[in-house]
């Protein structure tokens, strides 16, 4: 899937609710029967049920025009209920606001470590097959599967159909619902599933690795070979080998780090940080920045990325940093399958401390961040509370102002010294 980015706005990794087969309650990888979330069985309004009736109704000519056949098109909203489940779950989208210390120790917990590594045993064959043949390590796609699904166990439980037609018919994001559903169609008319077992979150996300339905038209693929591109049955072969072809043609580059943790050498200024502030490893040789167990770093470009400030763990990012944002755009999620996959080759944790007793500015303070800043002539372009570049940017030139480490953290201690200004 693809998200806005924030900085440490996580509520794009809210964990799904277990996932279900086709018709009732199953069992999926040993995991407990879960039943599926019809709209028949949530008590809806029947005035929400006749307007969804009515928008179905109407909506089905542009489905049509898009290449959805009437057959197609009537097959899958036979059994379409309006959902209130689904809005319930679109509306309790509860404000995340851990630090990215908190979030990587769910994240890349010793749990997920050690079930990682026991799905690379025990798919190792085909993981194999897969590098192979698209050239992503094997691990960075376990990495992906263990943060989307926990290694297949919470894949969604709701019919998609429905949970986008509801979305489509009343959510707040109309128009890209839509158009998630109608390739949700065009997927069931290609024969890949049935509507009965196309499953998965309130926001559309499918299968092992929570692919949306545009991403899965672009990028899925057929590995075993039977005719079907299955990334929701409980064999996750379909969904592994989509994963990886999705990262290769994001731009993943064979045999390369997607980034690596680093240290930063005493006073060290923070002005050259940043993705887009890339330089040669000779450069940050000789800037005095190392591995984090010591070594050299290596050559190639690469940007500094400080997601604490110099208040925490650095890293250098390379160009596979960039084919994993291409998955999910949040830097705390592609630090996270970077990280996890290094455990799952049997790295070590992270060595430098993170901030004791940091913690992350909500949405209101970001957005006031914003508003003080852009007072101040620092442009943010816009107080919407997500931190991006252009706030990162103001963040920095802020602190060069007031004589700080312009490391571009837009934490507590910067706020303050807004307010007093």
């Amino acid at each position: 899937m693809r998200f806005s980015r924030t900085l440490m706005t996580l509520a794009l990794t809210t964990a799904l609710s277990a996932c279900i087969g086709g018709g009732g309650s199953v069992s999926q990888s040993g995991s407990s029967p879960t039943v599926i979330k019809y709209g028949r069985d949530q008590n809806p309004d029947p005035a929400k049920v006749a307007g969804l009736e009515q928008w179905i109704a109407a909506f089905r000519p542009r489905a049509l025009a898009s290449g959805v056949s009437a057959g197609t098109y009537d097959a899958a909203f036979r059994e379409v209920i309006y959902n209130p489940e689904v809005i319930r779950r679109s509306n309790n989208q509860a404000e995340f606001t851990k630090s990215l210390w908190e979030y990587l120790e769910t994240a890349v917990s010793d749990k997920r470590v050690a079930n990682g590594r026991a799905m690379l045993a025990r798919h190792a064959g085909v993981l194999n097959q897969i590098e192979a043949t698209y050239g992503v390590d094997k691990e960075v796609v376990v990495a992906v599967w263990g943060m989307e699904s926990s290694y297949g166990e919470k894949r969604g439980d709701l019919p998609l159909i429905e949970a986008l037609a509801t979305l489509s018919y009343e959510g707040r994001r109309a128009e890209f619902f839509q158009g998630q559903l109608i390739a949700a169609l065009k997927i069931l008319q290609a024969g890949d599933t049935d509507a009965r077992h196309m499953l998965g979150s309130w926001a559309g996300a499918m299968g092992h690795t929570q692919f949306i339905p545009t991403s899965y038209l672009a990028f899925a693929v057929d590995f075993t070979g039977d005719g079907k591109r299955d990334i929701w049955s409980d064999d996750p072969t379909d969904a592994l080998a989509s994963t990886a072809a999705y990262l290769a043609k994001s731009g993943w580059q064979r045999g390369q780090p997607w980034g690596m943790e680093v240290t930063l050498p005493p006073g060290f200024g923070a002005a050259v940080s940043g993705k887009s502030a890339k330089r040669s490893g000779a450069d940050w040789r000789a800037m005095g920045i190392t591995r984090a167990d010591g070594r050299p770093v290596p050559d190639g470009q690469a940007a500094l990325l400080l997601p604490a400030g110099v208040k925490g763990a650095a890293f250098l990012i390379y160009r596979n940093f960039h084919a994993i944002e291409r998955y999910n755009q949040a830097d705390a999620y592609v630090i996270a399958v970077g990280h996890l996959s290094d455990r799952l080759k049997g790295g070590p944790g992270l060595k430098t401390p993170w901030p004791a007793g940091d913690s992350t500015l909500r949405m209101a303070e970001r957005m006031e961040l914003q508003e003080r800043l852009t007072a101040m002539g620092f442009d943010t372009g816009g107080a919407d509370g997500n931190v991006g570049q252009k706030t990162i940017a103001a963040v920095k030139a802020f602190q060069t102002a007031r004589g700080l480490v312009p490391d571009g953290y837009p934490d507590r201690e910067v706020l303050e010294l807004l307010r007093r200004r």
